[in-house]
């Protein structure tokens, strides 16, 4: 999750005007996206209706559409642009429904999703604990929640590159996964599995880096960032100061991949909620039990 105070209207901006570039510029995504379809492979699922949280372009829904054939897939991203093209993909027979929607506030009825999926996107939540507790409200008992975010030491180098130029925030800052595992065991999910790898993308140019993430609206919008354009000047300090990270004539841009997985709670399993603990029960479980 960020932990960079974000201004959202600048972020949901940046996502709209970058959907017609996306996918020439999301090779990590894509590269992402499909570790996380290879861990699914772990799970024995069968879903009636999956999600896909912050689904982009739609890349990732479509292969859903395709593995879980009698299930309905919801691409659910709060960018128009990014879900128009979605829409125009070619689809075949691997059809999933466009939701406009914030991911922290999902217009999905509770217990109705067995299967929540989202690459590279929950690290953008500005409130993890909201979140959580969102996947976990429209989860059915036992459904499974598997994701994938950025970690801290992603984008290393750039940040370290701007440190040394000003003061202020230019690259987001994201929570560990331990810290992670920890508040999906807060928002009540069970059996949370974490891991997290390091890959490495090696750039012709010391700021090339910048142009991929301006291409998949992934640029600072952080509210203590700077207004204003950004000076060539400043432009070429950075650069230089990125010349520092050089290795064999190609410059590195490190990106810490965190991967979660957890299950909904069961009904009636208590869930810390301030100082004590809430269980809840649907009515028709109750009158099962009776």
């Amino acid at each position: 999750m960020t932990l960079t105070r974000i201004d959202r209207t600048a972020a949901r901006r940046a996502s709209d005007r970058a959907a017609a570039s996306y996918d020439a510029h999301a090779a990590l995504q894509q590269e992402v996206e499909s570790r996380l379809f290879e861990r699914l492979d772990y799970f024995d699922v069968q879903p009636r209706r999956v999600i896909d949280l912050g689904c982009g372009t739609g890349s990732g829904s479509q292969a859903l559409a395709r593995r879980f054939p009698e299930a309905t897939v919801l691409a659910l991203d709060w960018a128009p642009a990014m879900l128009a093209r979605h829409r125009h993909r070619p689809q075949g027979d691997a059809v999933a429904l466009p939701v406009c929607a914030d991911m922290q506030a999902m217009p999905v009825a509770a217990r109705s999703v067995d299967l929540v999926f989202s690459s590279l996107a929950v690290h953008s939540s500005p409130d993890e604990a909201a979140l959580f507790a969102g996947v976990r409200r429209v989860l059915r008992p036992g459904g499974l929640f598997i994701f994938s975010s950025f970690g801290p030491d992603t984008l290393y180098e750039l940040r370290t590159a701007w440190s040394r130029v000003d003061e202020h925030a230019h690259v987001h800052r994201f929570a560990d996964m331990h810290d992670v595992g920890d508040a999906l065991v807060r928002a009540g999910f069970r059996d949370p599995v974490m891991d997290a790898e390091t890959l490495v993308l090696a750039y012709r140019e010391p700021l090339a880096v910048m142009r991929d993430l301006k291409g998949i609206g992934d640029v600072n919008a952080a509210s203590s960032r700077a207004r204003g354009l950004t000076t060539p000047g400043k432009l070429a300090r950075v650069a230089a100061e990125y010349r520092a990270f050089e290795r064999d004539g190609r410059f590195p841009a490190r990106f810490e991949v965190v991967f979660g997985a957890a299950f909904g709670p069961e009904e009636g399993q208590p869930v810390r909620d301030g100082d004590g603990e809430i269980a809840t029960f649907s009515v028709e479980a109750l009158r099962r039990g009776r």
